[in-house]
C-alpha cells in the first residue's frame, strides 16, 4: 500500500513535469527556411506552425507549384529543427526525473 502511493505520487510529479516542459516548448520559436530565404515558416518547440513568411518577389518569379514545394521545404525544414528541440527537451526533463539515468 505504502508502495502504492510513492508510485502515485511519482507518477503525479513526473506527470506535472511533462506538462511543464510542454508549456515550455510552447515558447521555444524554429524557423526553416529555403537556401534562398524566400519563404520561411516559424513553429513552436511543440512543432505546432505559427506563421509562414513569403517574400513578395517569390510571387512574380515562382509558379504556384514552384511556392508550393517551397512551402514544404521550409516547413519540413522548421519540423525538424522543432522535433530536435523537443527531444532535448524531454531527454533533459527525463533525466530530472530520474538521476542517474544518463551515467
Amino acid at each position: 500500500m505504502f508502495g502504492n502511493m510513492l508510485n502515485k505520487k511519482m507518477m503525479e510529479k513526473m506527470q506535472g513535469q511533462m506538462e511543464e516542459t510542454k508549456s515550455k516548448l510552447n515558447n521555444i520559436t524554429v524557423i526553416g527556411e529555403t537556401q534562398n530565404g524566400s519563404i520561411k515558416v516559424v513553429a513552436n518547440g511543440n512543432r505546432m506552425l505559427n506563421k509562414i513568411e513569403i517574400n513578395q518577389a517569390t510571387f512574380t518569379s515562382s509558379s504556384k507549384e514552384e511556392i508550393a514545394e517551397l512551402i514544404l521545404t521550409a516547413a519540413n525544414r522548421a519540423l525538424e529543427q522543432a522535433e530536435r528541440v523537443e527531444k532535448s527537451e524531454m531527454s533533459h526533463a527525463a533525466m530530472g526525473m530520474m538521476p542517474g539515468l544518463g551515467k
